[in-house]
């Protein structure tokens, strides 16, 4: 595809996003192809794929843990670059219907909303307006819709989720990232009282998050004896995808200009490789408790981080071994043994007839490759992807993590294989991202690819096809060495809607 498909006020575009004609071109051969579906062999269950730590573990695995958070050698990871808008969805359509005084969500938003943990910030933006919340929550409660969602209240459809109220306590209301960084305090601090955090924000929300945070950062360092290194970054606009329109031709605005949508959370990948600390936990922004449930969710942590990190110490140990010496086949086969057992990897059927330089090189690429521990919790009904056995284009089976979208929706085995799952990723990672002589892996080089999705969406009211990279925890982890571990539902409670803040986990 060439250059001459641009104007040259388009090429200038394409040089301010940070991208190239040759990338463009790319992405446009992706969006007229079929999208290569997943081929799902099987979903993971225990013993197949899904780990249970014995209790009699949890004690040596949290102390291998807190050895390892003491030398700072952790960080949590939060992307947190999604707006709220998605959140509020319901109540904008409530906003904008008429009659909505006399329906019953009304009648429920009267009775709840003292609930939630933005109700003093919202009675007291009313005060300032000389109003009182109890005459309007009396007479025309869409007015109260437009306190909470507009500019002329707290804005809150048009904030990021970092920014909401997310908890009441008795000396302050926390927003969601407030949680995030007394919960990093409970489990990546180390022995200096550091604790390490990295946060990814959209542009526009950017320096909002950055205020905030310094607002409450002294309050937080005193509470909790700590000292916050916070780190916060973009998705660069480089990872931005072109969209195209109906007929298959880049998709221009009304003035004509190129539309770009940023490439999913898989975009995040970028900002992921440039942590320095050796072991990341990954969170969503959303997927936050009071401190009530924190002690649940931190032992968890502890255990998967442990279980991490133990890993990796007997990984290294081979490694090393393997890059020292020249295995005889008693040894190779303890290797290949600890291969199958503690990373479930699947060993080419002729493994044993490989001469033992070939034997040498195929393990050792199999060990020197970054490593993720990624809890899975039973199944409920939440949207989202789970754990399953994958068959590659060279036959080969691994584990990988995989959203509904990535299979085919053709086939009614792969949908009959879909639905058997009884797991679910609630995306609680841990994931180790130096090599056994320390040093960091280039995490570009262990995606995917092929595992984009092309989606239809629409752009003020008309359609287009956009493109997604490869997921973050999905295709872009899909050459990582994979272990999934059962956690309790509960160290799982995402907030996708502003009804969730009504849970009894959230309250």
């Amino acid at each position: 595809m060439s250059e001459n498909l641009f104007t040259e006020s388009d090429l200038k575009t394409i040089r301010e996003e940070g991208l190239t004609v040759e990338e463009l071109s790319s992405q446009l051969e992706i969006l007229h192809s079929e999208t290569i579906p997943l081929k799902l062999d099987r979903p993971c269950s225990i013993g197949d794929g899904i780990i249970v730590i014995p209790d009699s573990d949890r004690e040596a695995l949290i102390s291998t843990h807190n050895r390892v958070a003491a030398k700072g050698k952790m960080t949590k990871f939060v992307p947190a670059s999604g707006a709220a808008s998605r959140m509020f969805r319901s109540w904008f359509n409530y906003y904008e219907a008429e009659g909505f005084n006399d329906t019953k969500e009304a009648e429920i938003l009267k009775n709840e909303i003292i609930r939630f943990a933005f109700y003093d910030d919202l009675s007291d933006i009313i005060s300032r307006d000389g109003r009182d919340i109890h005459d309007i929550l009396r007479g025309n409660i869409s007015e109260i819709l437009e306190y909470i969602l507009t500019s002329k209240g707290l804005n809150y459809a048009h904030l990021p989720k970092a920014l909401l109220k997310f908890h009441t306590y008795p000396d302050r209301n926390r927003t969601s990232v407030e949680e995030h960084l007394v919960e990093a305090t409970m489990y990546v601090q180390d022995d200096s009282n550091i604790c390490r955090i990295h946060i990814t924000v959209s542009e526009e929300h950017s320096s909002d998050v950055e205020d905030y945070i310094s607002s409450v950062r002294e309050y937080y360092e005193s509470g909790y004896n700590t000292k916050f290194e916070i780190s916060l970054s973009t998705q660069l606009s480089s990872t931005n995808t072109i969209a195209v329109d109906t007929e298959g031709k880049p998709f221009r605005d009304d003035a004509g200009r190129l539309v770009f949508r940023p490439g999913g959370h898989g975009a995040l990948l970028k900002n992921l490789n440039t942590i320095e600390e050796d072991i990341i936990f990954v969170k969503n922004i959303d997927n936050i408790v009071p401190d009530r449930l924190k002690p649940e969710t931190v032992l968890y942590k502890k255990i998967l981080g442990g279980y991490l990190a133990g890993l990796q110490e007997e990984i290294f140990h081979y490694l090393r071994f393997l890059n020292e010496n020249e295995p005889d086949e008693k040894q190779f086969s303890e290797i290949a043994d600890f291969c199958h057992k503690k990373l479930f990897a699947v060993l080419p059927s002729d493994f044993d007839k490989f001469p033992n330089t070939r034997k040498k090189e195929f393990v050792f690429g199999m060990l020197n490759r970054p490593l993720r521990v990624c809890g899975m919790v039973k199944n409920e009904g939440e949207p989202g992807g789970g754990p399953f056995w994958v068959e590659g284009k060279d036959g080969a089976q691994s584990l990988q993590l995989v959203e509904e979208v990535q299979i085919d929706a053709k086939s009614e085995e792969q949908k009959t294989i879909w639905k058997s799952s009884t797991y679910f990723s609630p995306v609680d990672l841990v994931c180790g991202i130096r090599d056994y002589r320390g040093e960091k892996f280039d995490l570009e080089k262990y995606v995917d690819r092929d595992t984009h999705i092309v989606s239809d969406k629409s752009y003020e009211g008309k359609p287009l096809k956009v493109l997604e990279l490869p997921g973050l925890w999905n295709g872009s982890m899909s050459e990582w060495n994979t272990v999934f571990v059962e956690v309790p539902l509960i160290t799982f409670n995402p907030v996708k809607t502003v009804e969730d803040l009504l849970r009894d986990e959230h309250l």
